[in-house]
């Protein structure tokens, strides 16, 4: 219903809702009339996620109610015309609760379903989320009828590839906004997880469930399972894998992404230090388990964070000049936004849309889906004295905002 408003008149509209003065919703917030009258009526750029959340807590609505989400998934090539409803389905079978999810004749090779996985992983990174989805309806049955079937070792394994599934399902659900979706992928993944008894898959889907509860704005939650992660990684770090090594400290990088958003700017430095270490003793970019860490992404993750505490020129200062072709295009693009977001705070618009219209090149399905675009496009549209850029208008229609 929403869909179609601002930021800010989407606050209005659920304050309304609620029968909310401003005067009312402003104390709750402990701000003043005029920053939220600012707010809603667009004057004032996009703020924190953890102010948001608060004005979401205080309206009592979800946060994807205020940043428009889920996002509608178009029907493309790779996608075919079952999306995520499809998605939906598999995941939530009822079956599964009830122990009864049949074993097959003839299971998926293991090693084929080794193929299938990195195949979703690798579209995942390419930022092709309508191929990833398709892929999914037709793969998770598929594993999960290969740990019914399976015994012992073989079944360990299946489970292990089946947690994977279930991880790169729930990223792929966040990036088009349907979080509660997303937890039930990450709750299926981490038992499974469990079930494979492989501490370097159970590592990887501790950071799903931190992704997941970023998702839904529950930051300090997000923050104690990095934390509960860190001490589950401690044993294993001695002498650890490359891999091991990856998973850790992308756990790290997800709760320097919580806890900035819970406004901690000391858990931010230790997790973001923590995370800088382990790139060190990796030694270069890697991408073990898809994890795309090392170097590179610790000072992606420097700069999210800086736009999360509202460090502009901490931001711009590191952002702009990062050399990111190391990481695959899921990174890349979502750091353009980012860094589009810190030129667009400090008035360098057509830097801002520059950027991410070189984002949108490289991944039309990442720049279409992330609320941060839809969020920059109307506030341009709006700032736009006169009739907007050819390259605007264009973006703003692609997007279905003008």
């Amino acid at each position: 219903m929403t869909t179609d408003l601002t930021l800010g008149r989407r606050i209005a509209w659920y304050r309304q809702r609620r029968g909310m003065s401003q005067e009312v919703l402003a104390g709750m917030l402990g701000r003043t009339v005029s920053w939220l009258s600012k707010l809603e009526n667009d004057d004032i750029t996009l703020d924190r996620l953890s102010v948001l959340r608060a004005v979401a807590e205080c309206l009592d609505i979800a946060l994807g109610d205020l940043l428009a989400e889920p996002s509608l998934m178009e029907w493309t090539t790779d996608s075919g015309q079952r999306t995520v409803p499809a998605l939906r389905e598999v995941l939530m079978d009822y079956r599964i609760l009830l122990g009864t999810t049949s074993a097959v004749a003839d299971p998926t090779d293991l090693q084929q379903l080794k193929t299938d996985v990195d195949e979703v992983w690798s579209a995942y990174q390419d930022a092709r989320f309508g191929f990833v989805v398709a892929a999914l309806v037709r793969l998770i049955p598929r594993a999960r009828a290969a740990v019914a079937t399976y015994a012992g070792d073989e079944r360990a394994i299946a489970a292990g590839r089946l947690a994977l599934a279930y991880q790169v399902a729930a990223s792929t659900l966040t990036k088009l906004g349907e979080v509660d979706l997303a937890w039930t992928a990450s709750e299926r993944g981490i038992a499974m997880a469990h079930e494979s008894g492989n501490p370097v898959v159970i590592g990887s889907l501790l950071r799903s469930i931190t992704h997941s509860l970023l998702s839904t704005g529950q930051y300090v939650d997000a923050v104690r399972i990095t934390n509960d992660a860190a001490d589950f990684f401690e044993p294993h770090l001695h002498r650890p894998s490359s891999t091991m090594l990856s998973v850790y400290g992308t756990a790290l990088l997800a709760g320097a992404m919580a806890s900035a958003r819970a406004g901690d700017r000391e858990t931010t430095r230790d997790f973001l230090n923590a995370a800088s270490d382990a790139a060190r003793r990796l030694g270069r970019d890697e991408n073990k388990l898809w994890t795309a860490f090392g170097p590179t992404n610790v000072a992606i993750h420097r700069v999210s964070t800086a736009m999360e505490l509202g460090d502009v020129p901490v931001a711009l200062k590191l952002g702009p000049d990062l050399d990111t072709r190391s990481v695959p295009i899921e990174r890349r693009a979502r750091h353009s936004l980012e860094v589009a977001r810190a030129l667009t705070t400090a008035g360098r618009r057509d830097e801002a849309l520059a950027t991410v219209l070189d984002a949108e090149y490289r991944a039309p399905e990442q720049v279409r889906y992330h609320f941060l675009t839809r969020y920059l496009v109307q506030t341009w549209m709006r700032s736009v004295k006169g009739k907007p850029s050819l390259d605007l208008a264009q973006l703003a229609t692609r997007l279905h905002l003008g």
